[in-house]
């Protein structure tokens, strides 16, 4: 699928690595709905992005909230292509802490936001896929990415239940590219390690170095133009669907 005039729905758009996508996006020629949390920092976004993006604010396991900005998309921007599910959290918490078990509404709020949020918004995303006319030989319609983490895979001391959320992400990507076979929509996962978001530009020294020592080659955290332009790939190649894809610099994760 060639990104030209076609519309990207993108979560956690305001910033990170979905605010590097909806910038390579918009300079291949697509359109982008910013959708965020917070509605001051996704205005202030899609301001930046200029005339080619629009931005709506919500919750991503909120279906009204989600099913609103879709068809706001649908609206403004005449379609929806390319759906990136970039939103999420992250929290440390041991199953056994010094305070007792972890609580389980801490492990419930990064599963439904990570997980659940992620299930929401692809699939009314899709179902606004399926009504498009198809833009390759093939039939394609549409192109769902959703983000998972290396955690996924080696998960440290304190990340059960965001490896948790994230397993879950890449366990349900095959299933969802067969669900949505019928109606020529792909679905792929790219699992991240380390990059240079907001967050970690922050980190002291001794949160940063022992991560980058994890890294292999380069050696380094991964800049968020390489996850978009990771991103603007699979949306090229339409051989790709079913797959999750580490972007990790051969990262594996020690136990902390």
């Amino acid at each position: 699928m060639d990104l030209q005039d076609k519309v990207a729905f993108i979560t956690g758009g305001a910033s990170g690595l979905g605010r590097a996508t909806a910038e390579n996006f918009i300079k291949a020629g697509a359109k982008v709905m910013v959708f965020d949390l917070n509605a001051e920092t996704a205005e202030q976004a899609a301001a930046e992005l200029g005339a080619n993006a629009s931005f709506a604010a919500g919750d991503v396991a909120d279906e009204d909230a989600v099913r609103a900005a879709v068809q706001k998309t649908v609206e403004t921007f005449g379609g929806l292509h390319i759906n990136v599910n970039s939103a999420g959290i992250g929290a440390a918490a041991r199953t056994l802490g010094r305070e007792g078990p972890m609580p389980l509404k801490t492990f419930e709020f990064i599963v439904r936001v990570n997980l659940i949020g992620t299930f929401n918004v692809l699939r009314l995303c899709a179902d606004a896929m399926q009504h498009n006319a198809p833009v390759t030989d093939d039939g394609e319609r549409g192109v769902i990415i959703n983000v998972a983490s290396v955690a996924a895979f080696d998960g440290q001391i304190g990340q059960a239940a965001y490896s948790a959320s994230k397993g879950g992400v890449a366990g349900m990507t095959l299933p969802i590219a067969r669900d949505l076979v019928k109606q020529g929509i792909r679905c792929v996962t790219i699992a991240p390690g380390i990059f240079e978001t907001p967050m970690m530009k922050f980190a002291p020294p001794q949160v940063r170095e022992p991560l980058i020592e994890m890294t292999q080659f380069p050696h380094r955290l991964g800049d968020p133009s390489e996850f978009a332009q990771t991103a603007a790939y699979i949306v090229n190649c339409s051989y790709i669907n079913g797959e999750t894809i580490r972007l990790d610099s051969g990262i594996r994760m020690q136990p902390k």
